[in-house]
């Protein structure tokens, strides 16, 4: 009976919080702005109701924190809206709750902090076993987080998210960390998500990775790291279920999206795939990675990923498969369609030797499927190698299918342009011409198209709310 009445009580005082707070809210917050969403929410707040400061020095960990926690009481009550104004706010890791908006203003910052106290350390992910930067056993808490949530958006009106992350690439580099760095954005264990129209800067290490999720939604995202600087991959959707990303501009110095589902005997034990993903109308410029990378953590499995209406500019590889001896699993039934590539080293990437392995315990005999690959209607320029397709030994990659592919190549080519090993399938109207792997294929005299399905994933059909700040 205390405890229900206690509990009302907590409830009361936030809503009359929020109704005081709200008057100054029209001073802090630009009026009029519309943006669309899952959901739209009942309550609204901004950051400097919860004692934020945006100059750029004060932390606002405190703030963040104690703002998500009153406002999750309203949960049931139509969720809450936490505003971010313009301006730099300093923040180390923060865990969001659900029924939740984040809304991100033009002109905001929200600024990771480099101070390694407001990053809690966390135990690895079950499908990986360790850290995966490979020392020690815990990894740092990403800078907005969430577990077991419901209903999550993080969006804004173009403002920003600045991993401040030359402090940790200079110290990974130098092997000074014992944990894992930290991610930008992470949901675990999380459902109905959204992350649209914000620009993510120079994350420490991975930019978005939801993870164990269902029905994610990524749109119109903007993501900025050097070229140069390797681990700073865009956007990893891992071991979850029917995911969008699409409207995407992505420059890294790693792939521009990696599709992940867990990491050898951690990965086979723990069994999520990746599935019923959906990439569209992506641009990206990854000088030294993949525009789409399948792996090389695969050992839940991959399938059903559809990639269409994509460009890359200045990248390594278009969509590379990555896997090894000791993955397990399978990447299959993968679909890609309408490709455009001006300046590649590779247009397609293969690799069954990607030896990465989190320790001595895997299985060097669980060996890795990977069928019923379809790439069409791809054209390439200034191209060094057309393909370097290579299978594993006594387990070789089947079910390939290229069809009506135009590379031109670079000034100064590779000799051999189709290197191919342990691989098997088809081909048809694609030029430079492919190797006796992947024999030409007609109908009545005129190219094969590969497949490509016809159906939508479900969160294709969502119709997004129109919503206000």
């Amino acid at each position: 009976m205390i405890r229900g009445v206690l509990g009302i009580l907590a409830v009361l005082a936030t809503f009359c919080f929020l109704a005081i707070e709200s008057r100054n809210h029209h001073r802090l917050v630009s009026s009029g702005i519309e943006f669309s969403a899952l959901n739209c929410r009942k309550h609204k707040a901004v950051i400097t109701d919860f004692g934020g400061v945006g100059d750029g020095k004060t932390s606002n960990t405190k703030a963040f924190n104690t703002a998500i926690s009153k406002l999750s009481q309203l949960a049931s009550d139509g969720g809450a809206q936490l505003v971010v104004p313009p301006g730099k706010w300093l923040t180390g890791s923060f865990n969001l709750t659900s029924h939740f908006t984040l809304f991100i203003q033009h002109g905001a910052t929200i600024l990771a902090s480099q101070d390694e106290s407001e990053w809690p350390v966390v135990t690895p992910l079950p499908s990986y076993g360790k850290g995966r930067d490979g020392t020690g056993s815990g990894r740092f808490n990403s800078l907005i987080s969430g577990t077991n949530l419901t209903d999550v958006v993080i969006t804004g009106n173009n403002g920003t998210i600045n991993g401040q992350g030359q402090y940790w690439w200079d110290k990974f580099k130098k092997k000074q960390f014992k944990v894992t760095r930290p991610y930008m954005i992470e949901l675990l264990f999380s459902k109905n998500i959204q992350i649209s129209n914000i620009t993510l800067v120079d994350s420490p290490s991975w930019h978005i990775h939801p993870v164990y999720c269902e029905n994610v939604m990524v749109k119109s995202i903007t993501i900025i790291a050097p070229v140069t600087v390797p681990n700073t991959d865009g956007i990893n959707p891992d071991s979850c279920t029917n995911t969008l990303i699409e409207d995407c501009y992505i420059v890294s110095g790693d792939d521009c999206i990696a599709v992940k589902s867990g990491w050898d005997q951690y990965g086979i034990k723990f069994g999520m795939p990746s599935q019923q993903l959906s990439i569209r109308r992506l641009t990206c410029i990854s000088p030294k990675s993949a525009g789409i990378a399948l792996g090389s953590e695969m050992s839940g499995g991959i399938k059903d990923v559809r990639i269409e209406d994509v460009t890359l500019i200045n990248t390594e590889s278009s969509i590379r498969i990555k896997t090894a001896a000791g993955r397990g699993a399978y990447v299959k039934d993968i679909y890609a369609r309408r490709i455009t590539m001006k300046t590649m080293k590779y247009v397609f990437w293969m690799s069954g030797n990607y030896n990465q392995h989190p320790d001595e315990g895997y299985d060097p005999k669980a060996l890795p499927e990977v069928s019923n690959i379809n790439f069409s209607n791809m054209t390439a320029e200034n191209v060094t190698m057309s393909a370097s397709l290579a299978g594993i030994d006594k387990d070789p990659f089947t079910g390939i299918c290229i069809s009506n592919v135009d590379i031109t190549l670079a000034a100064k080519p590779k000799k051999v342009q189709w290197n191919c090993t342990n691989v098997a399938g088809v081909s048809s109207g694609v030029k430079p011409e492919p190797c006796s792997l992947l024999p030409e294929k007609k109908t009545l005299g005129k190219n094969v198209d590969c497949m490509f399905p016809s159906d939508l994933i479900p969160i294709e059909s969502v119709v997004l709310k129109k919503c206000s700040v």
